[in-house]
């Protein structure tokens, strides 16, 4: 029987950047699904529960913290990594942090080794 690759669930409300990280996360030992809108992806989540989800913080819809929340409560072992290139973030990110919730976050454009970096490290914690 074949070892079940971690599954990653990659939302960003561009869809290019959205296919091209679950692209780059399949290339990397992964299996990624890119979503675009992120109640689909809490919606797939349902159906077959992520390790972990990557998601853009800014978005229509719902917020990538907003997400986060809702997946951890969907998926208590999901693990969380969030991206923003916009400087209103933090102030979400202290809210949610003021609710108990603790989510890492990377800077926009990512580059793709920092991402599979910050990747391996929450897979060791």
């Amino acid at each position: 029987m074949s070892k079940q690759l971690p599954y990653v669930v990659v939302v960003d409300d561009e869809w290019v950047i959205a296919e091209t990280l679950a692209a780059i996360l399949n290339k990397s030992g992964f299996s990624a699904a890119a979503f675009t809108d992120p109640l689909k992806a809490l919606e797939s989540a349902g159906i077959k529960p992520p390790t972990l989800l990557i998601s853009d913080v800014m978005m229509p819809q719902l917020s990538g913290v907003e997400l986060a929340i809702q997946m951890k409560a969907l998926c208590p072992d999901c693990k969380v990594l969030l991206f923003s290139g916009q400087a209103q973030t933090a102030d979400l990110l202290r809210s949610a942090r003021n609710e108990g919730h603790d989510f890492d976050l990377l800077a926009k454009p990512v580059h793709p080794s920092d991402l599979l970096r910050k990747i391996r490290e929450q897979d060791s914690t």
